[in-house]
């Protein structure tokens, strides 16, 4: 007998094959279909068609399930998404070519079906891998010249201006701090950088299409260039300088020396970016949205440690996330208030009461995992293992700094708010700090604040990440 599966799999295929009959002309007979992991939100498929030359792959986007999704705003929905792709090949961006829009009547929920293509997505690889040394060369150049193709498309034209949310600079910033602020927890460089974003809002209210997730990552090359502009779900009506900022955001580097996605410089990205659009790029403009990006993704790691907390996605993976708001917050800490910095030095402790130390213990546990456990598993569990072992670590350098970090953190506090009766701890004047930032009574001039957050922000990712690439530049000042 079948199972479930095997009969939601007929199912899946007859559905698809009815809908590449009617509406794919080119395809003579359906031969494989074949689910691809893919995001919770999106399900992805790659689909071998027979044409009359030859074997042809194609790809199909849907839903989770294969339901019909009510739009939210902020999240147009796949049609939105398909629309965009359309509009972005007329205007002469490489996109997937769309050949579908699924409806009501194909039983298969929301989606579409679109090209195959092959090529490279993943930023580090495209950072390093050297058939594309040629093409990193004038990537920076090409991503300008495509983010200006994109600025151009007629929103009332195309009809998207009634289908995709608008979204000013101050919406962006609050939203993003609101959800922070509901998480409860006091991070005063999150609440600084909300403050100087705020502060220096962008004026000029010039708003067109924005990609939103335009990043190393999020396009395809091959040994040519790019040849496909992906993840268009989150594109919205804004300052097309966010775009400009996100690329060149230091957590979408991948460790790449170069500004812009790792690989290029501030100057080609511009240049591609001018020479399209006729427009001269803004750079501190482009600056703000690149401290937005980094502000942003802070409080989206902190969400992971939150979604950890409240369930029900408990998987090692994201409280190891969570540790990277740091990563953020010392990008911001460099690009808003650089200055002199402090690194902790390590004390010894190497006494002979326990027999193990904890130190031994975790020490042990992350060597099994990344001996024994990693050299025995593949795919998933492998890389579980892997960054587990990382968050094992970050509790032995813990275990290593984490209380003479406090304790001068606790005494900067205490003389930064003039409190010195000693009744009050840590937590407490984090949330002092925080409160005062948050109000608008603390200066963000403040010499002794600045250098206050610098060695906070500082100590803190050289507990939880010293090999990212921030705490150099940190260090380097």
């Amino acid at each position: 007998s079948m199972s479930n599966v095997d009969v939601d799999k007929q199912g899946l295929d007859l559905a698809i094959g009815q809908v590449l009959d009617r509406h794919v002309a080119e395809c003579r007979k359906l031969l494989s279909v074949e689910r691809l992991s893919g995001g919770a939100s999106q399900e992805t498929y790659r689909i071998r068609i027979e044409t009359d030359n030859g074997e042809k792959l194609l790809a199909m986007r849907r839903a989770a399930g294969g339901v019909k999704v009510e739009p939210l705003p902020g999240h147009p929905g796949l049609d939105v998404e398909a629309l965009l792709m359309q509009c972005a090949h007329t205007a002469s961006v490489p996109v997937p070519q769309v050949y579908y829009v699924l409806q009501d009547e194909d039983g298969l929920g929301d989606g579409f079906i679109m090209s195959w293509l092959e090529g490279e997505a993943l930023g580090a690889r495209i950072n390093r891998a050297p058939q594309y040394g040629a093409v990193r060369e004038k990537l920076a150049y090409e991503c300008g010249k495509n983010l200006a193709r994109i600025h151009q498309i007629d929103l009332v034209e195309t009809g998207l201006e009634k289908k995709l949310a608008v979204i000013s600079p101050r919406e962006f910033v609050e939203q993003t701090w609101n959800r922070y602020i509901d998480f409860n927890s006091p991070w005063p460089m999150i609440d600084y950088t909300a403050q100087w974003l705020l502060e220096n809002l962008p004026t000029d209210e010039a708003f067109c299409l924005v990609h939103n997730d335009f990043r190393n990552g999020n396009f395809m090359i091959n040994e040519e260039g790019i040849i496909a502009v992906l993840d268009w779900e989150l594109a919205h009506i804004g300052d097309p300088m966010r775009d400009l900022g996100w690329i060149c955001v230091n957590s979408w580097r991948f460790g790449g020396a170069g500004p812009v996605g790792g690989f290029g410089e501030y100057e080609d990205l511009f240049r591609g970016y001018e020479e399209v659009s006729g427009i001269k790029v803004d750079k501190a403009r482009v600056k703000y949205w690149e401290v937005f990006g980094s502000f942003w993704w802070a409080v989206g790691c902190l969400g992971m440690a939150e979604h950890y907390r409240t369930g029900p996605d408990k998987t090692v993976e994201r409280p190891g996330i969570g540790r990277r708001s740091s990563e953020c917050q010392i990008d911001c800490v460099n690009l808003l208030i650089r200055g002199d910095v402090q690194l902790i030095e390590a004390e010894l402790k190497q006494d002979n009461l326990d027999m193990p130390r904890t130190d031994e213990l975790i020490s042990s546990v992350r060597d099994f995992l990344r001996a024994e456990v990693m050299s025995e598993t593949a795919g998933r569990t492998n890389f579980m293992a892997r960054v587990a072992s990382n968050s094992l670590d970050i509790v032995l350098r813990e275990l290593e700094l984490g209380s003479q970090a406090k304790e001068q953190e606790l005494e900067r506090l205490r003389s930064l708010l003039g409190e010195h009766d000693g009744s009050l701890g840590l937590g407490d004047l984090r949330w002092q700090l925080t409160r005062k930032l948050r109000s608008g009574e603390q200066s963000l001039q403040d010499q002794q604040l600045q250098k206050h957050l610098r060695q906070t922000v500082t100590n803190q990712i050289a507990i939880d990440q010293p090999r990212y690439s921030g705490l150099k530049t940190a260090l380097d000042t």
